[in-house]
């Protein structure tokens, strides 16, 4: 998670310049945007903090729902590209934990079937993210497409 010792996040630094398969454009696109997420997170924080010091943290209060459902917005956005940034690399040649590929061969037959089921729902048009889930109740893995982060 970004960088906090006093409650405000700050941006990490990921150095991903070079890597084959995204260009340093597309990669500085995303860096600005999950900076606008942190910047956006810690002012939604504050603006949340002030109305719950003030007695206006109500589900009647307007303002007070809509910064809520903001915050949610934004938060996800600054998690979701760590992740992102952090499962990034130069030599993409890891392979998953042997429970992780236990797991994998349980729900998806091998992982192999996994990762051309992944690639396909990454390789959908459109804007959103491609996610492994697993159902807290069930245990479950899936992939899923998620096109609002806040959801």
């Amino acid at each position: 998670m970004a960088t906090t010792t006093t409650g405000v996040y700050t941006p990490k630094q990921f150095h991903l310049a070079g890597l084959s398969g995204i260009s340093d454009k597309t990669l500085e696109m995303h860096f600005k945007l999950y900076e606008g997420y942190v910047t956006n997170t810690n002012k939604l924080t504050e603006q949340l903090d002030a109305l719950a010091r003030s007695g206006k943290a109500a589900s009647t209060n307007a303002a007070y729902a809509e910064i809520t459902r903001g915050l949610g917005f934004e938060y996800n956005g600054m998690i979701l590209h760590e992740h992102y940034f952090g499962n990034l690399k130069r030599q993409p040649t890891a392979q998953p934990s042997a429970a992780l590929a236990n797991a994998l061969r349980s729900n998806f037959g091998s992982v192999e079937s996994f990762t051309a089921d992944f690639k396909a729902v990454g390789g959908m048009r459109g804007v959103g993210w491609a996610i492994l889930f697993q159902d807290p109740a069930t245990g479950r893995l899936s992939n899923h497409w998620i096109t609002l982060h806040e959801n």
